[in-house]
């Protein structure tokens, strides 16, 4: 079982509401058994961070990153947040809002070799 911080689980919700448009069109193409038949969540919580995306049958998150991401401290947080995932067993794939909303195939087709 995953580590779960119960402090979270509100603002996971409220976050399920406010998906970004590239969170949305991925959630599209993937909700309901779409990929090789395995369930995901969306903004799932993991221990004191929140995932995107969560596939338990294939231990996988996926992360949308905007802008934010790549600056110096956001890279630094994705390191440290992405390193506690690994050490409870996830792998973790991520990809850009651009790559979603121009390469959505590619984007899928990576997915489905992880699962």
């Amino acid at each position: 079982m995953l580590p779960y911080n119960k402090n979270l689980k509100q603002f996971s919700q409220k976050l399920r509401w406010d998906m970004t448009d590239a969170e949305r069109r991925l959630w599209s193409k993937i909700r309901g058994k779409q990929l090789k038949g395995q369930q995901f969540y969306r903004q799932k919580v993991v221990g004191n961070y929140i995932v995107n995306f969560y596939c338990a049958k294939s231990s996988l998150a996926i992360e949308i990153d905007g802008g934010q991401h790549y600056t110096c401290e956001g890279k630094e947080k994705d390191k440290k947040r992405d390193d506690f995932l690994l050490e409870v067993g996830l792998k973790v794939i991520r990809f850009s809002d651009r790559d979603v909303f121009e390469n959505i195939e590619g984007v899928l087709e990576i997915i489905w070799k992880e699962l």
